[in-house]
């Protein structure tokens, strides 16, 4: 097997560009800047710790050579998300990715470790497709076997909602093998926090 992949979708800890939904419903800013700050810590550790090549997808394209006081290592290779939607951002790393095993996994989950990534790399041995569901019917890990031919799966999807990783699995052949992860909690709103909170 190919050394898989694992795109890193990420932004900057920052008021006003990360995590607005659950500063919105917090109603505390700053502390939805320090709890992003966590997620992305705990996120980037598990990132940087395994038998893949790490690249980390970032917006805007003006913090694509910050180190975030080291979170960002200097060394990681690093790619613009690019313009548009969601899907257009995960469709460009998509198109970049060689063949082989590809990884996709955000920011937003502070559970991921490097064994649960591990975990997704080895179902792609013997299945097509794995995903980590996320508890709002999301996921926070979805990898595939790329190979020149493969289509996207991230459109039509009906994403931030409880329908995401329905949609994306129906866009995958009907006759594909699909694994599944440990379902882990997405902190994207108050209420993901204090669910979080309460299972720890």
């Amino acid at each position: 097997m190919r050394r898989p992949q694992l795109l890193i979708y990420a932004k900057p800890p920052r008021l006003g560009l990360s995590k607005t939904r659950l500063a919105r419903t917090l109603g505390k800013p700053a502390e939805a800047r320090r709890i992003a700050t966590m997620a992305l810590a705990r996120t980037m550790r598990a990132a940087l710790n395994g038998p893949w090549t790490p690249i980390l997808y970032t917006a805007p394209d003006t913090d694509l050579g910050s180190s975030l006081g080291g979170l960002w290592p200097l060394q990681l290779e690093r790619r613009s998300q690019g313009i548009g939607d969601l899907t257009d951002r995960l469709n460009k790393g998509l198109r970049e990715a060689s063949p082989g095993p590809v990884l996709f996994i955000g920011a937003d989950t502070p559970d991921i470790t490097s064994g649960l990534i591990r975990q997704g790399v080895r179902a792609l041995q013997t299945h097509d497709a794995v995903f980590g569901p996320s508890s709002d019917g999301g996921f926070w890990l979805f990898g595939l076997n790329k190979t020149k031919r493969t289509p996207s799966p991230f459109a039509p999807v009906r994403w931030s909602g409880p329908h995401a990783m329905a949609d994306v699995r129906a866009n995958l052949k009907t006759t594909a093998k699909v694994a599944l992860l440990p379902t882990l909690i997405d902190i994207d709103e108050a209420e993901d926090w204090r669910a979080w909170r309460s299972a720890r």
